[in-house]
């Protein structure tokens, strides 16, 4: 046997201390370490069908809020307003199943149940990110509340929407503002509401409209 053969196969003292601690701590932590390593197994393979349940959840409702939203947009609130439900029902947690809770809303709105839209925008709006659709849902839920005569809360909403589109859309909800205002008999309001759109928005067409209403108030005020 070569000698370097011979050193290699022998164990020194520190080698053989090393190996009786290992040996000793598999005796007394083996099993835990089998059983930790099971439940990380359990965990991922949990983890996911989760995710997989979850997608195939997402892909369901999606194709259900699309079916919603074709009849929607062919003027059958009805039906959409039924298959929305069932969207938000059954796939509450998913996107589309938020989606629903806003599509329910504008099916109500335009079917004249105002009440049940600013309940169902409401629920959308609670969950829903920060973001351009938000503030869609937003400026339809301040007309739902507008057209369901909650006007202190509908003037609050649209002001929050100032600034939040195109300077067009600004002015708009500034008069729209304005109108609840006077709709609550506070004309002194409306007429700064008024004044603000002329001033700021004063190229849009709503700055003409702002002026008619502004010369009415004031010859109802006597001003």
């Amino acid at each position: 046997m070569a000698l370097e053969q011979q050193h290699s196969s022998h164990l020194t003292d520190d080698d053989a201390r090393v190996i009786q601690r290992a040996s000793h701590f598999w005796e007394q932590n083996g099993r835990t370490l089998l059983g930790v390593l099971g439940v990380v197994a359990v965990v991922a393979v949990g983890a996911f069908f989760f995710q997989r349940n979850r997608e195939t959840q997402e892909n369901a409702a999606a194709g259900k809020l699309a079916e919603s939203s074709v009849l929607y947009w062919q003027g059958d609130y009805t039906r959409s307003l039924d298959i929305a439900k069932q969207v938000a029902t059954q796939y509450t947690g998913t996107r589309s199943g938020l989606e629903a809770h806003r599509l329910m809303a504008d099916n109500q709105f335009w079917a004249g149940d105002f009440k049940g839209a600013v309940a169902e925008y409401r629920r959308y709006l609670d969950k829903a990110p920060a973001g351009l659709l938000s503030d869609a849902a937003r400026r339809s839920y301040a007309y739902s509340l507008e057209s369901d005569g909650q006007f202190a809360e509908a003037a609050k909403t649209f002001l929050a929407l100032v600034g939040k589109f195109d300077r067009i859309s600004s002015a708009e909800f500034l008069l729209a503002a304005a109108r609840c205002e006077s709709n609550q008999g506070h004309d002194a309001e409306a007429i700064k509401l008024l004044q603000r759109a002329d001033i700021e928005f004063g190229e849009t067409r709503y700055a003409q409209t702002a002026r008619i209403r502004l010369a009415e108030l004031k010859a109802k005020l006597g001003q």
